[in-house]
């Protein structure tokens, strides 16, 4: 449980990886909210991110370091820590932030180790330290009504629930083929990865965690044997599928309307590449960064496609699929009761209630503050967040609420290195932690 703190103060924030989450959808809460939260330091290895957030945000020099551990190493000034790093550097930035006196406010995945996750959990009971995991999907105003939905009984009581996440082709390339995660050796795998926050929303629903699960999938399309014929290992060294090949870096990121850089500027993915907020240092990156690769030439090993089926400890069945081959990103759901089913789509922020013999209704969600990432989930979270600080009480997605989502992620992947064979998820985390001791 967090610590109470006085309400007309806001909470003070360093923020440890200024990258995607931390700079550009956490930290612009700060702007937004100045009477609620306020950054105080930051902790970046790279220059020119660690100058822009200490410019932007008015940070003393001695306020802002090159490594989470020379952040830690000093008094704790601040009350809490976002740690906004790499996958495989949560744990331990987190154990950082803990030992020094911060509540944490911990980007996800937690790890891809069932060890880590527990180790993580056990300190901050032993340190009473609040352990805040972003699982914003929980709180964006979609997902929150379709759980009041469910809650009221509009559809009985809930059986089964389908869901989908379609990730973009584009989406796919930047981040799971050339990007961070394209390697589940150094990062996590995809369906911790990507898809924790989907399992998340899962259990949330069904109001249970996982029993037992099976898993397929695989990496099918984007490998060296789809390679076209003459290809070049950049995509500017003169491809000769150039035109017709979609995955295409400067299409991707300079030419194409949806995601270029001269329609859109300089957007997250460019941010992620390196861009210096210009045409020519982004043609740069794309000759030397490992963004400007053809697809089919990548050390990518992580799935391009996934499914699995999912019985939970109150006996609600779940389906869910993710396949990174879609021409937008988009979440949908489906959820069957006993008295009438509810389908929506998240980008679309569309819910239709069909309760049995009756006509189908949309719901309104008539939601304010949409203008955060993840359907408005961002900002939401750090309100609650900072709400349930404040009151001395545990968010809504506690470390103890998160690791269920995570066992469920990795027991799922453990299925699909087996060929889909059905594993007990208690089991699953027990012996996983006995093989590690």
């Amino acid at each position: 449980m967090s610590k109470r703190m006085e309400s007309n103060r806001p909470v003070t924030v360093v923020i440890i990886g200024a990258g995607g989450r931390g700079y550009l959808s956490y930290a612009p809460f700060a702007k937004k909210y100045p009477n609620q939260m306020q950054i105080v330091g930051v902790a970046e290895p790279d220059e020119k991110r660690r100058r822009t957030l200490q410019d932007e945000y008015v940070l003393s020099a001695n306020r802002c370091f090159s490594s989470a551990e020379e952040l830690f190493s000093i008094s704790q000034f601040a009350d809490m820590a976002f740690i906004c790093t790499q996958d495989d550097q949560h744990v331990k930035h987190g154990l950082l932030a803990m030992e020094a006196g911060y509540d944490i406010l911990l980007e996800k995945p937690i790890s891809s180790s069932v060890v880590q996750c527990r180790e993580l959990s056990y300190r901050a009971k032993e340190l009473k330290r609040s352990v805040t995991v972003c699982h914003v999907l929980r709180y964006a105003p979609f997902y929150q009504k379709i759980r009041n939905l469910i809650e009221i009984g509009e559809i009985g009581e809930v059986v089964c629930i389908q869901a989908a996440e379609n990730v973009s082709y584009w989406h796919q390339a930047h981040s799971y083929v050339r990007g961070k995660w394209r390697n589940s050796c150094e990062t996590s795998p995809m369906i911790l990865a990507k898809c924790c926050h989907d399992m998340d929303i899962l259990v949330w629903l069904a109001g249970s965690a996982c029993k037992t699960i099976s898993s397929v999938g695989g990496l099918r399309f984007f490998r060296k044997e789809n390679m076209p014929e003459g290809a070049p290992e950049y995509c500017l060294e003169g491809c000769p599928e150039k035109e017709a090949c979609p995955f295409d870096a400067e299409k991707i990121y300079i030419t194409n309307k949806p995601t270029g850089y001269d329609a859109n500027g300089c957007g997250w993915m460019q941010r992620d590449i390196g861009c210096g907020k210009d045409r020519e240092s982004l043609y740069r990156a794309l000759r030397e960064s490992p963004y400007g690769r053809c697809v089919f030439q990548c050390d990518n090993n992580v799935v391009d496609h996934q499914t699995l089926s999912a019985v939970m400890k109150n006996g609600v069945s779940i389906s869910f699929s993710m396949c990174g081959l879609n021409n937008h990103n988009y979440r949908t759901i489906h959820i069957m009761g006993t008295k009438g089913d509810l389908w929506g789509e998240l980008e679309r922020e569309k819910i239709f209630l069909s309760r049995f013999g009756e006509k189908t209704q949309e719901i309104r969600l008539d939601a304010e503050d949409m203008d955060s990432g993840h359907g408005g989930g961002d900002f939401h979270m750090l309100s609650e967040m900072i709400r349930a600080r404040k009151e001395g009480k545990n968010s809504l997605t506690s470390l103890e609420e998160s690791l269920a989502s995570h066992f469920m992620a990795l027991a799922a992947e453990k299925s699909r290195q087996m060929g889909g064979e059905c594993v007990d998820v208690d089991a699953f985390a027990a012996q996983k932690e006995k093989r590690n001791e």
